[in-house]
């Protein structure tokens, strides 16, 4: 799941300065579990700009409209009969929903309301951990299903640091140490031979330091 926070309200003002007619525009997928870009949470900022409007005396016209996802040209493409009607989109959807709605809408500004912050699971009602980086070549076999680049601080693939203390991170005290979470799963699985196999250097090509990146799946294509 993609997590993200929403931006200051001082911040969204600014972006919206110069326009009177917003789309505000939410994405029903991740940042809807996240508790950030929903319907819901459409509502709630379209209610603080409509308060803020009323109390500055500025003419706002917004509209409130929510799409299954963000990163689909289908979905997209509902809004085409009306997007026209305004001078902006107010994008609730991650960083990849509001670059796609960009996309396809070139002439329109389109501007982020999200900080994308990364990709995790739900510890709790209202709390979210990274779990994955997206480096594009998993190693969880050989780790016990813990990523040690999402999960070390200084993503390691071959042991802890030795500034690691007690089980806890050497950058934050209140943070598990990645790799004692490893060799923990992996003496619980009775696999603590794989912790003496060398992960070679990762190839970050796979990853973002190789430039925008791009899956392609023939059978699947129309």
């Amino acid at each position: 799941m993609i997590v993200g926070n929403r931006k200051s309200f001082e911040e969204i003002l600014e972006m919206i300065k110069p326009y009177k007619k917003i789309l505000l525009l939410g994405c029903n997928e991740c940042v809807t579990v996240c508790s950030v870009g929903g319907e819901r949470e459409v509502g709630v900022l379209a209610s603080e700009l409509r308060l803020w409007s009323a109390k500055e005396g500025q003419e706002l016209e917004i509209r409130e409209h929510t799409i299954e996802r963000q990163c689909d040209h289908e979905y997209i493409d509902q809004i085409r009969p009306f997007v026209g009607d305004y001078d902006v989109i107010l994008s609730m959807a991650c960083g990849a929903g509001v670059q796609y709605v960009a996309e396809k809408y070139p002439t329109k500004p389109v501007f982020p309301t999200i900080n994308t912050t990364f990709l995790g699971v739900t510890l709790e009602q209202g709390v979210w951990s990274e779990r994955c980086q997206g480096c594009g070549t998993c190693i969880l076999d050989k780790t016990g299903g813990i990523c040690p680049i999402a999960r070390c601080a200084k993503s390691l693939l071959n042991g802890p640091c030795g500034g690691s203390s007690n089980g806890k991170c050497e950058v934050d005290k209140e943070t598990d140490c990645g790799w004692q979470l490893i060799v923990d799963r992996l003496k619980e699985l009775g696999r603590l031979d794989l912790y003496e196999e060398i992960i070679p250097i990762k190839d970050w090509t796979t990853s973002r330091d190789g430039g925008p990146r791009k899956r392609v799946r023939e059978d699947t294509r129309l």
